[in-house]
C-alpha cells in the first residue's frame, strides 16, 4: 500500500514541480524578452530621429558614425534606407530575406518592435522595424538586428537555477510525502498485523494510538472489540475445558454404580444389558478424552500461530525427530502384531531437525499411528522422517484401503467420520487434533493418497532458523 500511495504521490509531486518550474521559466522568457525589447525599441526610435534629421539635413555622415559605433558595441546590425542612399552597419543587407521583409513592412508605414519570446535553445537573431517622416510622407525605413544571444545565455542560467531548485524542491515534497504516508500508514499496518493475529490466535496485543485522530479512534475501536473477542473465544474454550473435565466425575461414579450393578444381575438378557451400556459408557469417556485433546491442542494452535522464533515458547526446541518416531513405533507395536499389520520404521538418510515440542510430536505420530493400526488392520505400515526442499517431513504411511479425495478434504472435520467405518470405534478427533498440534509448531498436515492403494499422514516442518535449544 506505501508504494501504491507513495507512487501517487511522486505522480503528484512531479506534476506540481513541472507546472510550477514552467511557470517559472515563462515568465523569465517574457521579462528578458520584454526588458530587450524596450532597450532595442528605443534605439530603434532614436536612430529613426537621427535618420529623419539626417534626411532633412541631407547629411548623413554623423548618422552613419552613430549606427557604426552602435554596431561594435553591441555586435547589431543596422540597416536604414533613405530616399537618396541606403546606409548599412555591421554586416545587415536588404539581400537578406527577414531584412527585405521588415523594410517592406516599414515602408507600409508597419511598426515590427515586438520580438518573439526567448528560447533558452534558440538560434538565429530578431528585427525590428519602422518608418520615420513627417505626418504626411514617409521619408525612409529603419531596420534594427537584435541579437538574442546573451539573452538565450542569461535564460539558460535561469533555466539551471530552476532545474536545480525543481530537484531539491522535487526531493523534499517526496521525503514530506513519505513521512507522511509512513505517518498515515503505520497504524493501518499495524491494524491489519492485529488483524490477522486475532483472526489465527483469538487474541491480539493492545494497538498504539498513533496516526490521524481517525485511525486513532478505529484503534481504540478495535482493540476494544478484540478484547471481546479474546473473552469470548477464551471463555468458550473454559467452557468446553471444564465441562469435559467435570463431566469425568459422574461418569466415573456411574460406572462404578454399575459394574456394582453387575454384581447383582443373574441373568444373561440383564447382564447383556449392562454390557451395553458399559460399551456406551465408554464412548462418552472416549469422547470426553478426545474434547479435553482437542480444547488442549486449540489452545496450544493459537498460542503456536503468534510465535516466530521457537525462543518464544519454552516448550519448543531444535530436536531430531528420529529417537520420537522410534519410541513410538516400540510403543504401538503390541497393537500392530494385534492387527495382524507390519509397522516398520525407516531410519534417517542424514541428520534431520525439526522445531517442535518433542512431546506433542509423539503425540501427533501416536494419533497418526492408531488410526493407521484402527482403520487399516493387515496393512504394512511405514514411519520415516524425510528431507524436503523446504525443510523435514514426519510420515506414517499404510496400503490400506486409504480415503477418496472428497473425504480426504473433510477428515480433519471435528466429529467427521467416514461412511465405511461407522462401525468402527472412534470420535472422529484425532485428526482434528493432529493438525491443531502441527499448527501449534509451526508445521502442517497433509494427507494424500498412497500409491497403489492406501493413506500418507506427513507433517511438514519448515527448516530451522536456528540450531539451539528455545
Amino acid at each position: 500500500m506505501k508504494v501504491r500511495v507513495l507512487g501517487i504521490l511522486s505522480l503528484l509531486v512531479v506534476v506540481i514541480v513541472v507546472t510550477v518550474s514552467s511557470v517559472i521559466l515563462t515568465s523569465a522568457s517574457r521579462e528578458l524578452t520584454q526588458e530587450l525589447q524596450i532597450n532595442r525599441v528605443a534605439a530603434l526610435n532614436r536612430f529613426a530621429q537621427l535618420a529623419s534629421d539626417a534626411a532633412e539635413d541631407n547629411n548623413t555622415t554623423q548618422l552613419q558614425r552613430e549606427i557604426d559605433r552602435y554596431s561594435e558595441l553591441y555586435g547589431e546590425g543596422i540597416l536604414i534606407r533613405l530616399q537618396q542612399k541606403t546606409l548599412r552597419s555591421g554586416g545587415l543587407s536588404e539581400d537578406q530575406p527577414e531584412v527585405s521583409e521588415a523594410l517592406n513592412r516599414a515602408s507600409l508605414n508597419l511598426s515590427d518592435t515586438t520580438l518573439n519570446p526567448i528560447r533558452a535553445f534558440g538560434t538565429g537573431n530578431d528585427f525590428i522595424s519602422r518608418s520615420f517622416g513627417t505626418a504626411s510622407q514617409v521619408l525612409g525605413e529603419v531596420v534594427v538586428e537584435v541579437n538574442l544571444d546573451a539573452a538565450r545565455q542569461k535564460l539558460r542560467e535561469r533555466w539551471l537555477v530552476v532545474g536545480l531548485a525543481a530537484v531539491a524542491l522535487g526531493m523534499l515534497l517526496l521525503v514530506a510525502a513519505s513521512r507522511i504516508t509512513a505517518w498515515v500508514l503505520r497504524p493501518v499496518h499495524r491494524l491489519s498485523k492485529a488483524v490477522h493475529e486475532l483472526a489465527a490466535t483469538g487474541k491480539t496485543s493492545q494497538l498504539p494510538e498513533a496516526g490521524p485522530p481517525e485511525l486513532r479512534e478505529l484503534s481504540r475501536s478495535f482493540t476494544a472489540m478484540a478484547d471481546t473477542v479474546t473473552r469470548s473465544m477464551e471463555s468458550q474454550r473454559r467452557l468446553i475445558a471444564d465441562t469435559s473435565h467435570q463431566l469425568r466425575n459422574p461418569v466415573g461414579a456411574l460406572r462404578l454404580r454399575i459394574d456394582l450393578l453387575q454384581l447383582a444381575l443373574n441373568s444373561e438378557p440383564e447382564k447383556d444389558a449392562a454390557a451395553g451400556v458399559v460399551a456406551e459408557l465408554e464412548r462418552v469417556e472416549e469422547m470426553l478424552d478426545g474434547v479435553l485433546k482437542l480444547a488442549t491442542a486449540e489452545h496450544r494452535a493459537s498460542e503456536g500461530s503468534a510465535r516466530v522464533e521457537p525462543s518464544e515458547h519454552k516448550r519448543l526446541a531444535v530436536i531430531d525427530p528420529f529417537p520420537v518416531l522410534q519410541g513410538e513405533v516400540e510403543r504401538a507395536t503390541p497393537a500392530a502384531r494385534l492387527a495382524a499389520s507390519e509397522l516398520t520404521l525407516e531410519g534417517p538418510a542424514s541428520e534431520n531437525q525439526i522445531v517442535c515440542d518433542p512431546d506433542e510430536l509423539a503425540h501427533m505420530v501416536g494419533e497418526l499411528l492408531a488410526n493407521a493400526l484402527k482403520y487399516a488392520p493387515g496393512a504394512r505400515i511405514t514411519v520415516a522422517s524425510r528431507q524436503t526442499q523446504g525443510g523435514t517431513a514426519v510420515e506414517v504411511s499404510d496400503d490400506g484401503p486409504g480415503l477418496p479425495a472428497d473425504q480426504l478434504a473433510a477428515s480433519t472435520t471435528r466429529f467427521w467420520r467416514a461412511p465405511q467405518h461407522s462401525r468402527i470405534p472412534g470420535n472422529g478427533l484425532g485428526m482434528t487434533i493432529v493438525e491443531r498440534l502441527a499448527e501449534a509448531n509451526g508445521a502442517k498436515l497433509v494427507l494424500e493418497a498412497n500409491e497403489p492403494h492406501g493413506l500418507t499422514a506427513r507433517l511438514e516442518f519448515a527448516r530451522p532458523r536456528y540450531g539451539s535449544h528455545a
